[in-house]
């Protein structure tokens, strides 16, 4: 089995000096600084529902990002972190975006938090981690059964709405706090 090496890159910013701990597989240096410039736009100005963005062990292409639930949806007053792993070819691959707090959702795996990949649409370069959180954001107002990955979820949503409310109501109280 052959070793390969990887080669990876310190990347300067204003308040001090981050390594990333990343392979530097990315099309050019210019794809770094513009993914900097997209979290340092994001931490200067969040989005209403994401009050906080934190880097996972000073690692820029690992956040943990907190999504506050919807007034208008049974998520309402819930505090959700999830986890947004980049990977060296982004923008031009998604984002691994996981839920790291237990949420009741026809599209997102109860076990282990995978958000089903039909939510954020067919994947291209122009978009970027403020379209994925603000169709998390949009998937938490309006459960749709229609991309599950909990088929008895979906089911149940479509079938008996109010026990489906109940539930997600009753997990968002204990687990999104």
């Amino acid at each position: 089995m052959a070793q390969t090496t990887r080669h990876y890159v310190g990347i300067p910013r204003l308040w001090g000096f981050v390594s990333l701990a990343h392979p530097l597989s990315l099309s050019s240096l210019c794809d770094v600084f513009e993914f900097l410039q997209e979290r340092t736009l994001l931490a200067k100005t969040p989005l209403p529902f994401c009050p906080n963005i934190t880097l996972v062990n000073d690692d820029i292409f690992n956040w943990e990002c907190e999504v506050i639930g919807p007034d208008d949806s049974p998520y309402k007053g819930g505090r959700f972190s999830l986890k947004f792993e980049f990977p060296a070819q982004y923008p031009f691959k998604a984002p691994k975006i996981t839920f790291l707090t237990k949420v009741y959702h026809p599209s997102v795996q109860t076990s282990t938090g995978e958000i089903c990949q039909d939510v954020m649409g067919p994947w291209a370069p122009t978009l970027n981690a403020q379209h994925c959180l603000q169709a998390i954001y949009s998937m938490l107002q309006t459960p749709e059964s229609d991309h599950p990955l909990e088929e008895s979820i979906a089911t149940q949503l479509r079938e008996k709405p109010r026990e489906f409310e109940k539930t997600a109501k009753k997990y968002t109280k204990d687990y999104a706090k």
